[in-house]
């Protein structure tokens, strides 16, 4: 299975994500996707998301459960492939959401409905609860990161992710409108072995 976690005011709308799921009903593979509204409260998300996964686990092995987070859902990814010991896909990811989220505290829209939500502060605590020190597997990792990110610095992610196989797209965006060029990678990965990731460091174009 591959759970995707979006990002802060994203959702499953996402182009990523819609993509993803596209691809993999190409592949025949769509009851393999999973793909939540995850809510507001980082506590709440990630809940919902070690639920789905922790019931996959049930009936399968730990090595046939992928995560793909953006932004945001990278830092939800990373906690739970820490606790799980699954491998983890991150694009764009957030390394210190308590600090960049700050500003949010209060009422925002979501990006594809305008559906209004409200951030609140004791969320600022729930996203310091799921702070991970590093990562204690490199080779259950990917990074895809943008250099032309305009919301997150791509140096903090190269720098926590350090050791996994990592690539540094030049240019691009936050939302990365170029990654159907990186989703078969992505998915490779996601479909590889335990410990079949060497890591590595690429530039695209």
């Amino acid at each position: 299975m591959i759970l995707y976690l979006h990002g802060f005011r994203s959702s499953p709308q996402s182009f990523k994500a819609r993509w993803m799921g596209q691809r993999l009903q190409e592949l025949g593979r769509a009851d393999e996707y999973r793909c939540p509204q995850l809510p507001a409260s980082p506590k709440q998300a990630i809940a919902l998301a070690l639920g789905i996964a922790e019931t996959f686990l049930q009936t399968h092995p730990v090595a046939q459960l992928s995560l793909i987070g953006s932004s945001l859902g990278g830092y939800y990814a990373t906690w739970l492939a820490e606790r799980l010991g699954c491998r983890a896909v991150l694009l764009n990811p957030a390394v210190k959401p308590p600090r960049d989220l700050q500003s949010y505290v209060g009422i925002s829209t979501q990006y594809h409905s305008d559906e209004p939500f409200e951030f609140r502060p004791e969320y600022v605590a729930e996203l310091e609860a799921l702070a991970i020190a590093a990562i204690s597997a490199p080779q259950r990792y990917f990074l895809l990161a943008a250099t032309g990110d305009e919301v997150l610095d791509w140096r903090e992610s190269r720098a926590f992710y350090l050791g996994a196989k990592q690539c540094i797209i030049a240019g691009s965006d936050h939302g990365l409108s170029d990654f159907t060029q990186y989703a078969d990678e992505v998915l490779s990965f996601c479909d590889s072995k335990p410990g079949a990731a060497t890591p590595s460091s690429a530039t695209g174009a």
